[in-house]
């Protein structure tokens, strides 16, 4: 079906536009919304009138967005929800969710499909969310859930410790590298199983001259009987 657009329709056609549609999506959606009007003869005489009025509302529009986007841009909302002891959430936060808080949160509204959240949300943390109200006007808003009966403050702490786990694991390591003891004479082991021993003296041979020998032996030979009378 042919027909001729009031307004813009984002990705589809602009006010004043004459485009082909399917008969469903003209007879469902865009003519009962006042989208569009069957292309009749009369309709397209209005053609220019129509392209004048979309222009200064598209220029409107923008306005209030932009001005939407600066009152909700960096808005923080906590977001209760059941979570197990692994952080994982019974249930999700879906963009439906998101819209309704940053809604009740500033009290401007904000519909579903402006809310660009890819994938619900299923673990506690600290999420940006987008919300993209027109395509020259996108705002973030920070959204903090948390598991139930826990400070909300505790889903940023959790955000960040996987973060900084590992890397404090390492910092640990390298604070307190293995080290190993040296013991005058004496062979010791460090962590890494291999045997050192020490950079003093070797221990005197006590068979060498000027030792000391244990008694009744004379360079590991017993004392001869005769000798000793």
């Amino acid at each position: 079906m042919k027909v001729v657009f009031l307004e813009d329709v984002e990705g589809v056609a602009l006010g004043g536009e004459v485009k082909e549609v399917k008969n469903g999506f003209a007879k469902n959606y865009l003519i009962p919304s006042k989208l569009a009007a069957p292309a009749t003869h009369n309709n397209l005489q209005r053609i220019e009138k129509l392209s004048s009025q979309s222009d200064v509302t598209r220029i409107k529009q923008l306005e209030d967005m932009k001005d939407l986007a600066e009152a909700i841009e960096g808005t923080e909302i906590n977001m209760e929800m059941r979570a197990g002891a692994n952080n994982r959430l019974y249930g999700s936060v879906t963009g439906t969710m998101v819209a309704d808080a940053v809604m009740e949160s500033t009290g401007r509204l904000v519909e579903r499909r402006m809310v660009q959240l890819d994938d619900p949300i299923r673990e506690v943390g600290v999420y940006d969310v987008p919300i993209r109200l027109h395509p020259e006007a996108i705002a973030t808003v920070k959204i903090s859930v948390y598991a139930t009966g826990t400070d909300p403050l505790g889903a940023e702490e959790s955000s960040d410790a996987d973060d900084t786990g590992h890397d404090s694991n390492n910092e640990e390591a390298k604070a307190f590298p293995p080290q190993s003891v040296a013991i005058e004479g004496v062979a010791v082991v460090d962590s890494t199983g291999e045997s050192e021993v020490s950079s003093g003296s070797e221990p005197n041979d006590p068979t060498e001259d000027g030792g000391i020998s244990e008694p009744g032996f004379q360079n590991n030979a017993p004392t001869s009987m005769e000798n000793r009378d």
